[in-house]
C-alpha cells in the first residue's frame, strides 16, 4: 500500500512541478538523421559526428515544487567541439511535442552558425573563450547569424523563446542582483545582441538557470573517443541500436596504490562507519557481475583508469600475435606515404611507412587449394549472372573493309552509279567484339576487430575470406583485370599491406590458398592503405579503375590515428584517389557506418550491409552495379 501511494504521489508532484513532460518527449534517436542533415546543409562541419550530451547538475535555483519532487536537478545541454556535436538524448522540457522537436532543429542550426559567430570579447583583456560572458556573447552572435541568414527560423525561434521564458523563474521572486541577471538573460533571448555582459551577483549566489536554446563550451575533462575499444565496436549487436542514446561524463584518474584494505582494530558497532569512511581497494579478480552494464548506465560520472589486474565484468580478448617465422614474407624495406593532419591543414610527407607482404610459399596454411565446397553453389550462380555482363558481338555495316559484303551498301552504290552520282566505297560488313576495359583493386580490412563472431559458425574474417573468393570467381568470368589485397597497422611505422593477387596473376588455386591463409591483424590505418592501393591501381591503363574497400569499422590506430583525425586522413586519401581518375567505393558491415562514411566517400560512395554473413554474396553484385 505504501509503495502504491508513493508512486501516485511521485507522479502528482512531478507533474505539478512542471519541469518535464514525458508525454511530449522527443528522443535524439528519432530526430538524429533530420538534425544531422540540417546541420550539414546549413554549413556545419561535415566531419563532426552527432552524439548524445551528458546530463550535468546545474546548481541553479528551482521552484518549491521542483525541490519537493527532486526534479530538474540535472540538464543535458547541447555542446560542440572539434570532433562532436552533442545534443540532449531526450527533450521533454516543453508541454508540446512539436516544441521539443523544434528545439532539436534549432540547436542543429545554431551549431552550424557557431563557427562563424562573432565574439569580440570584453574590453578588459580577459579570456574571451570561456565563462558565462563568452557563452552569452557567442550564443547571441550565432542566433543573429541564424535569423539573418535563414529568416524561416524566426517564427520557430519566437515560439521557443516564449515557451522558455514561461518555464523560468519570475525575476520578481528572486533576490535583486539575481533578478537583474535574469532580466538581462531574458532580454538576450528576446533581442539577441542587446546584452554584452551580465550584471554582477554576489560570489555565493547560485548560477543562473540554464538556457536550453543555447550551446555551452565542451568540458575539458571529457574522456577520449578511444575509451571504447575497437573490439567493443566490432561486438556491438543489433540490440544496441534499439537502446536509447546515452552519454557519461568521464575523466582519467590514477589507480589506487594499495592492493587490499587493511582491517584495523574496531568495535563491532562501528562497522558501518568504517565501511563508509575507509577507502578499500577491493580485489578485481572476482566473478562477473551480470548487472555491470545496468549499473554503469545509472551513473552520471565515470572514472577511467589503466590497471594491470584482471577485471571479470568487461570484454576481454587475447592479442595472439604471430611469430616472425609464421608471419607473411616482407617485400622490401617499406614505402613512405604522406598523411593528412586536419588540425594543421598539412600533408605530412613520408610520415607513414607501408610494409608490403605476401604469404610465404613455405607456409602450409597458404598452400594451393580449390574453392571450398560451401561456396561452390554460390560461385556457380555468380558466374551465370556475370556471364550476362559480357559484351556480345555485333555486325558493323558500311565499313571500308570487312569479312563479308554489305548487300544494302552495294545496292545503294550501284544505284548512285546509275544515277551519275559518286558511289560509296564502304561496302563491307565487319564483325566487332567489344571488351570490358575495367580494372579493380579489392582492399580488405584485416584489423583485430575482424576476429569477432557474427554467427555461431563464422567470424568477420571468415566472411571477408569468402567474399574475396567469390569476388575472384565472378571477375574471372568477365575477364576484368583485378587485384586482391588486405591491410592492418601498428602505428604509423608499420602499415602491413598484404598481396593476395596481383593484376598480372591468374586467379587459381595458388591465389585461393593465400586468401584462405588470411587472419586478423592489428589496427585500421585506412588512409595509408588507400594511398598505396591508389598508386597500384593508377598504373593500370584501363578506361575505368575501381577501388573497392571492405571495412568493418572506423579508421583507428594506437597513436593519434583515432576519431576525427583518422576520418579526415581517410577522406583526403579518397579525394586524392578521385583526382587520379579512380572510383573509390566502400562496402562496410559497420552498423554505424552511415554516421561517418558520407563525409569520407560521399552519399553515393558507400554501402552498409547490416547482416555481415550476406557480404560474400552481395559484394560481387555491388561491383556489377558500379560497372554497369
Amino acid at each position: 500500500m505504501e509503495e502504491a501511494v508513493g508512486k501516485i504521489w511521485h507522479r502528482l508532484i512531478t507533474r505539478a512541478s512542471g519541469t518535464n513532460y514525458p508525454e511530449a518527449a522527443v528522443t535524439l534517436k528519432e530526430i538524429e538523421r533530420t538534425a544531422g542533415v540540417l546541420f550539414r546543409a546549413l554549413g556545419g562541419d561535415g566531419g563532426l559526428r552527432l552524439a548524445a550530451a551528458t546530463s550535468d547538475t546545474h546548481g541553479a535555483r528551482r521552484s518549491l515544487l521542483a525541490r519537493l519532487a527532486a526534479s530538474g536537478e540535472t540538464i543535458a545541454r547541447a555542446r560542440i567541439d572539434d570532433t562532436t556535436l552533442r545534443l540532449p538524448p531526450k527533450l521533454d522540457i516543453f508541454p508540446q511535442r512539436a516544441l521539443n522537436r523544434d528545439l532539436y532543429l534549432w540547436l542543429a542550426a545554431l551549431a552550424a552558425s557557431f563557427a562563424v559567430a562573432d565574439d569580440s570579447g570584453p574590453a578588459d583583456g580577459t579570456n574571451p573563450d570561456s565563462g558565462p560572458e563568452a557563452e552569452l556573447r557567442r550564443n547571441q552572435s550565432a542566433t543573429l547569424h541564424v535569423l539573418h541568414t535563414w529568416p524561416g527560423f524566426s517564427n520557430r525561434y519566437q515560439r521557443l523563446v516564449a515557451a522558455t521564458l514561461a518555464a523560468r523563474l519570475d525575476p520578481s521572486r528572486l533576490p535583486p542582483a539575481e533578478a537583474e541577471r535574469e532580466r538581462a538573460l531574458r532580454r538576450a533571448l528576446e533581442e539577441p545582441g542587446s546584452i554584452t555582459h551580465l550584471p554582477a551577483v554576489p560570489h555565493k549566489a547560485p548560477p543562473a538557470m540554464p538556457i536550453p536554446l543555447w550551446l555551452v563550451p565542451a568540458p575539458r575533462d571529457h574522456a577520449p573517443e578511444s575509451v571504447r575499444t575497437h573490439t567493443e565496436q566490432a561486438e556491438t549487436t543489433s540490440t544496441a541500436e534499439e537502446k536509447e542514446k546515452r552519454a557519461h561524463r568521464a575523466e582519467r584518474v590514477e589507480m589506487p596504490q594499495q592492493k587490499h584494505g587493511l582491517l584495523l582494530p574496531f568495535r563491532a558497532e562501528s562497522l558501518l562507519s568504517v565501511a563508509e569512511f575507509i577507502k578499500v581497494d577491493r580485489s578485481l579478480d572476482d566473478e562477473a557481475d551480470p548487472n555491470a552494464a545496468a549499473a554503469a548506465a545509472n551513473l552520471e560520472h565515470l572514472s577511467l583508469t589503466d590497471s594491470k589486474d584482471r577485471v571479470a565484468s568487461k570484454i576481454r580478448f587475447d592479442l595472439d600475435l604471430p611469430s616472425a617465422a609464421e608471419d607473411d614474407a616482407v617485400l622490401g624495406e617499406g614505402i613512405p606515404q604522406p598523411e593528412w593532419d586536419y588540425r594543421k591543414h598539412l600533408l605530412r610527407d613520408d610520415y607513414v611507412r607501408v610494409i608490403e607482404m605476401i604469404a610465404s610459399a613455405h607456409d602450409p596454411r597458404a598452400a594451393p587449394t580449390p574453392l571450398p565446397n560451401h561456396l561452390r553453389r554460390s560461385a556457380r550462380r555468380l558466374r551465370q549472372q556475370f556471364a550476362a555482363l559480357l559484351p556480345g558481338r555485333r555486325w558493323l555495316k558500311a565499313q571500308p573493309d570487312g569479312s563479308e559484303l554489305d548487300i544494302d551498301a552495294t545496292v545503294r552504290a550501284a544505284t548512285d552509279r546509275a544515277c551519275g552520282l559518286h558511289p560509296s566505297e564502304q561496302l563491307y560488313l565487319s564483325l566487332e567484339r567489344r571488351e570490358r576495359d575495367l580494372a579493380c583493386l579489392a582492399l580488405a580490412d584485416l584489423s583485430l576487430s575482424t576476429d569477432a563472431w557474427v554467427s555461431d559458425t563464422a567470424r568477420v574474417i571468415d566472411v571477408i575470406r569468402d567474399a574475396l573468393l567469390l569476388f575472384g570467381e565472378a571477375l574471372t568470368t568477365t575477364g576484368d583485370r583485378f587485384a586482391l589485397c588486405g591491410f592492418s597497422s601498428i602505428k604509423r611505422g608499420n602499415v602491413r599491406f598484404h598481396y593476395f593477387k596481383h593484376f598480372n596473376e591468374r586467379f587459381g588455386d595458388r591465389v585461393r590458398g593465400r586468401v584462405m591463409a588470411i587472419r586478423p591483424g592489428y589496427y585500421t590505418r585506412l588512409g595509408a592503405a588507400i594511398r598505396r592501393a591508389t598508386a597500384l591501381l593508377a598504373k593500370q591503363t584501363a578506361a575505368r579503375r575501381i577501388l573497392l574497400i571492405l571495412s568493418d569499422g572506423k579508421p583507428n590506430d594506437l597513436d593519434l590515428y583515432d576519431g576525427r583525425y583518422g576520418i579526415e586522413d581517410t577522406r583526403m586519401a579518397v579525394i586524392e584517389a578521385r583526382r587520379q581518375g579512380l572510383v573509390p567505393f566502400c562496402v562496410t558491415i559497420d552498423r554505424e557506418g552511415a554516421s561517418y562514411l558520407p563525409h569520407i566517400f560521399g552519399p553515393a560512395g558507400f554501402a552498409v550491409i547490416r547482416k555481415a554473413e550476406e557480404l560474400p554474396a552481395r559484394l560481387p553484385l555491388f561491383y556489377a552495379q558500379i560497372t554497369r
